[in-house]
């Protein structure tokens, strides 16, 4: 059988919940120099791939993307704000920050409070800055779905100062900390409503890191008394534009599932099954939240072999009946960072690409965009 329905098409019935003639792939290639090298015949050694080299294997092989990170180089750099980070390619991590203290964290703090309130906003200036960014990278990946990310503002704070000055400084000043968030969204909401066009993508992401593998990383309380009132305030701002709304975070936080859908929330995206957040048995139990990237990235995907693979994509459409219900897609668990084996990706690509919906037909498909 061919394709009956465009990419887009896919991922829009995906989102909505209704048959489709294959399952639909979504995930991250910008890191892995094996894959690229496998889809664009282009001899890669180290991390000497570009831009354009990654869009076309996105092009090649998925449904839907997130954005498109070049590799990052392997040197130790300092940012304007005095951060010295480590690059290593397709990762990076903080090596010093420019304050050792909860003092210097609030010092830190407050700066880039009044920075985010007192530099100016254009939202022409955005949305015409935002759409010639976004139309050049899909020029790249064809008629692959682009979703771009929205973020609250949490991971930025938490992150900055390292969890422990992060929450020492909680303790003594949340104020500052709440700030700090509410501010990072307000100029996020301005954003969301001068950038949100539906003729671009009609699908966000909102990523904020918050769990661990044993569960989250903040206590419920903090995170209902911080956190989820400006998430569902950011999930609004979306979907008054006509999106739906993904969310990520690692880890496992099953215990969180009733709070984020209280938020509005449609779906999420990356789910480790080692952890406990089985894409299957979630997908079983909210038959109408959106579930994306389940197939595990280290034991399956990078450890594993293409048979195992395909194994597992098969178990996966078959038992969700994906097919017929929509509201998956298919993808991993931890992006597809350098370890997972070429061939398991193809693997992947493959076997999703040569399950089709028997029952599914090209008149279906006529009469929902008519309707």
């Amino acid at each position: 059988m061919k394709d009956i329905l465009s990419k887009k098409e896919r991922v829009e019935r995906t989102l909505n919940f209704l048959p489709v003639d294959r399952i639909a792939i979504h995930d991250q290639v910008s890191y892995n120099p094996g894959v690229i090298s496998l889809y664009t015949g282009k001899k890669i050694e180290g991390f000497n791939y570009s831009i354009e080299d990654i869009c076309e294997a996105i092009r090649k092989t998925l449904d839907a993307c997130f954005p498109v990170f070049a590799p990052r180089g392997k040197e130790k750099v300092t940012t304007e704000e005095g951060f010295v980070m480590q690059m290593d390619n397709w990762t990076s991590w903080v090596v010093k920050r420019p304050f050792n203290d909860t003092k210097g964290l609030k010092e830190f703090f407050l700066r880039r409070i009044e920075k985010m309130k007192t530099t100016k906003f254009n939202a022409g200036e955005e949305r015409e800055a935002y759409r010639e960014k976004f139309l050049d990278i899909q020029k790249l990946i064809g008629d692959t779905v682009f979703i771009d990310w929205s973020e609250v503002g949490l991971c930025s704070c938490w992150s900055a100062g390292g969890i422990e000055l992060f929450t020492y400084l909680y303790y003594d000043e949340p104020e500052i900390i709440s700030n700090y968030i509410q501010t990072y969204l307000e100029r996020e909401i301005k954003r969301v409503h001068a950038i949100a066009d539906r003729e671009l993508s009609s699908v966000i992401l909102i990523p904020d890191d918050l769990a661990s593998k044993s569960g989250p990383i903040f206590s419920p309380d903090f995170l209902r008394k911080e956190y989820f009132p400006r998430l569902t305030h950011l999930v609004k701002a979306w979907h008054s534009h006509g999106f739906k709304v993904l969310y990520h975070s690692d880890g496992n936080w099953k215990m969180l599932i009733s709070d984020f859908l209280k938020c509005g929330v449609d779906g999420f995206y990356c789910l480790e099954p080692a952890v406990g957040m089985d894409i299957i048995e979630l997908k079983k139990k909210y038959p109408k939240v959106i579930w994306a990237g389940g197939l595990d990235g280290v034991d399956l995907m990078e450890r594993g072999n293409p048979q195992e693979v395909r194994k597992e994509v098969r178990r996966q459409i078959e038992e969700t009946d994906a097919l017929n219900t929509g509201g998956l897609f298919l993808g991993t668990s931890s992006e597809i960072n350098p370890p997972i084996k070429p061939e398991n990706y193809q693997a992947m690509v493959e076997e999703a690409t040569s399950i089709y919906n028997k029952n599914f037909s090209e008149g279906e498909n006529e009469k929902w965009q008519k309707d």
